[in-house]
């Protein structure tokens, strides 16, 4: 196979796979709808209860994206306050972890069994057909991830590919690429799996990988903002705030970075594994760095937020979500 029809390859597979997780995080959402909202309203209260809600949600819906959006409108809607909606946007960026777990476990080849199973519970003329669409995306999320292992395996044949790769072990580019491959996927869990399944078949440095995903959570906050350009200014500073909480973690962060993959690097775990705690450790840092500064992050948040923004407060925000920092 020439290098244009594996890249073409490479582009269907990870179409195949972004589809799939938006198919999954629709199929949960639906499934949830109802009990979403009362779940945020309530127990987000408390900022340690809040960012475990957004790690939860993170894990099971499998979108940081989805549950940074699905909190930046509701704090346009005044069910949660503005500070409150911080404890989740931190849980959802210790939450999209799990997809670098899911792909260092290599559960692909249980792809085929969940999308037979979800395709059969689909035809069940009961309610539980409902949760058969969910067991079929998941399978198809498998799937596709053994589908981009098997089109990335050519690529080792390639001087000029591995070389191009070997650019990502340049922190500073591999950050970038991170970023910029995220926000234009719009799904941090694409970024994750192809630097880890890249590490994994020895076409990315352990440097490169870990810039990488590092550099995804970045790109992954491109959703929010989005999502708030049309909604009140409170849902444009918790967007914002979600922007700056990862854009303070990158600068505090990337001094140590070299420090840090070298600890990474020592640990005797395959690539792979060694990828995914990196991950991990990253995020779990930047969210027990956040809960403890909470109070004081989120008024350099507004401070900053009202210069760019403004302070027209609009949309439906009540007065205990307003008074609630």
């Amino acid at each position: 196979m020439d290098t244009f029809n594996t890249v073409i390859a490479i582009l269907a597979t990870l179409s195949l796979f972004l589809f799939s997780l938006r198919g999954f995080s629709k199929e949960l959402q639906k499934l949830g709808a109802e009990n979403l909202q009362r779940w945020l309203t309530k127990v987000t209260s408390n900022r340690f209860s809040a960012f475990l809600l957004g790690a939860v949600l993170t894990a099971v819906i499998q979108s940081s994206s989805v549950v940074s959006s699905i909190t930046v409108a509701l704090v346009d809607a005044g069910v949660i306050g503005f500070f409150n909606s911080l404890g989740v946007l931190l849980g959802a960026k210790v939450g999209t972890s799990f997809t670098a777990w899911l792909v260092a476990f290599e559960l692909s080849f249980l792809g085929s069994w969940l999308l037979v199973a979800g395709m059969i519970i689909t035809l069940v003329p009961m309610r539980i057909k409902l949760v058969g669409k969910s067991v079929f995306y998941l399978g198809f999320i498998l799937f596709s991830l053994e589908l981009i292992k098997n089109g990335l395996a050519p690529l080792s044949e390639s001087p000029e590919i591995l070389e191009w790769l070997k650019q990502a072990d340049k922190l500073a580019l591999g950050l970038l690429i991170g970023a910029v491959v995220t926000a234009m996927m719009q799904s941090s869990s694409v970024t994750i799996g192809l630097a880890i399944i890249l590490a994994g078949q020895g076409l990315l440095g352990l440097p490169g990988a870990i810039a990488i995903v590092v550099g995804s959570n970045l790109g992954t906050t491109s959703t929010a903002l989005l999502a708030s350009i049309s909604l009140s200014s409170w849902a444009k500073k918790a967007a914002f705030a979600n922007l700056l909480l990862n854009l303070m973690g990158l600068v505090l962060f990337v001094p140590f970075l070299p420090l840090f993959v070298q600890f990474i690097d020592n640990l005797q775990l395959e690539i792979t594994y060694q990828v995914a705690v990196a991950h991990l450790m990253f995020n779990l840092i930047l969210a027990v760095l956040g809960l403890i500064f909470l109070r004081q992050f989120s008024r350099l948040s507004l401070y900053l937020s009202s210069k760019i923004i403004g302070r027209k407060e609009t949309g439906g925000y009540s007065v205990e979500a307003k008074n609630s920092f």
